[in-house]
């Protein structure tokens, strides 16, 4: 497993945990973001901040402090 922050453009990734607490993983939840659902990494910032993804249909784009704290699993 690893981070969604390294994960490469072009990739499809499985959430596997996120690792945050509070009101930080909420808020992650909350934009769909949850155990189990596919993301597609789009593109990555040159300096890597933000990453844009797409979940359930639409885009994201999440800091990479963010995307540090969601592990996942290539598909």
């Amino acid at each position: 497993m690893t981070q969604l922050k390294d994960a490469k453009v072009g990739s499809t990734v499985v959430v596997k945990k996120i690792a945050g607490v509070g009101p930080v993983k909420k808020r992650i939840m909350d934009m769909g973001i949850t155990k189990g659902v596919e993301l597609y990494i789009r593109k990555v910032a040159p300096l890597g901040d933000p990453v844009e993804i797409t979940v359930r249909g639409y885009e994201l784009s999440l800091r990479k402090a963010d995307a540090d704290i969601i592990e996942v699993e290539a598909v």
